[in-house]
């Protein structure tokens, strides 16, 4: 089986590449925007037709959530419009599709863990984006599993982990949020659970819907602490409300952990807590800070 994969230098493309060493019956092609602009419908369907991918996973996406609040089109290039080509040209071509998706579509006001049928309420330019891509897919409606995941990190990249690991090694004090409630997705544990579903991809008749994150819920100041803690640091955490903060543009949902019980069962996954799975990302960083 062949796989192709978008936005390979990114948080999850490289942590699917560094699974994909464990995956010998798969032959991976992956690619970034110096090797393919997914947004050039021509570009992708040119190396489609050349390499000829069973199954394509898109990792690319536009992530800056505040920045796209000042730049909404920048981010509905990449989320909304290139997912719409990705979608179509998997659906004519037969390919299989996997495209990750956010807990940020959802508004934080349900107060229970959001569930595949749960009907979106984007608040923000970046999660309305992110919402334009999910439309896109059902409406090519090609093979595919849209992967709805939340507070990503890893050992590639910019992201929570690595920045508060940093900002403690050089402050006393941090002051970070505690009145968003959610839960942190390792990409490693990520990346685990895609490879685990390509072979079913086959047999999808219609687009389907997965919530993945890890297990337990926190919010992002004890997040933070765990952080600290794991990484033998001496910082003081200071929590504050998103208000206090002041420093967010765009809205956040108050409570977005996800209801993982479907892609469990279909696919027997075994998924750790957050809290095991940072203990593990963190080591790997040890050497790093």
């Amino acid at each position: 089986m062949r796989i192709l994969v978008t936005g390979a230098l990114g948080q999850l493309g490289m942590s699917i590449k560094a699974e994909s060493s464990k995956h010998s019956e798969y032959e991976f092609l992956f690619t970034d925007l110096e090797e393919l602009d997914i947004s050039n419908y021509d570009a992708v369907e040119k190396l489609v037709l050349s390499w000829k991918p069973d199954v394509l996973i898109n990792c690319a996406s536009y992530n800056a959530v505040d920045k796209a609040e000042d730049d909404p089109m920048a981010a509905l290039l990449i989320n909304g419009k290139a997912v719409q080509s990705l979608a179509g040209i998997a659906r004519k071509h037969d390919i299989g599709l996997i495209h990750v998706s956010t807990d940020y579509i959802f508004d934080g006001k349900k107060g229970s863990p959001y569930t595949e049928l749960d009907e979106p309420h984007p608040q923000s330019k970046y999660a309305h984006s992110k919402f334009i891509g999910e439309q896109a897919v059902h409406t090519a409606n090609p093979r595919a599993a849209i992967i709805r995941t939340s507070w990503l990190y890893s050992e590639y990249g910019n992201n929570f982990v690595k920045t508060i690991r940093k900002l403690a090694a050089e402050r006393d004090e941090l002051r970070v949020v505690d009145d968003q409630k959610g839960t942190p997705t390792y990409a490693g544990d990520l990346a685990k659970a895609i490879l685990i579903m390509l072979p079913a991809l086959k047999d999808f008749k219609e687009v389907r819907t997965y919530n993945f994150s890890n297990e337990g819920l926190t919010h992002w100041a004890e997040f933070a602490e765990a952080i600290i803690d794991l990484s033998k640091l001496k910082c003081k955490i200071t929590a504050v409300t998103t208000e206090e903060y002041g420093m967010s543009k765009a809205a956040r949902p108050a409570y977005s952990l996800l209801d993982k019980s479907k892609i469990i069962t279909e696919f027997n996954l075994k998924i750790p807590d957050w809290r095991e799975s940072l203990s593990l990302c963190i080591k790997n960083l040890k050497n790093n800070i």
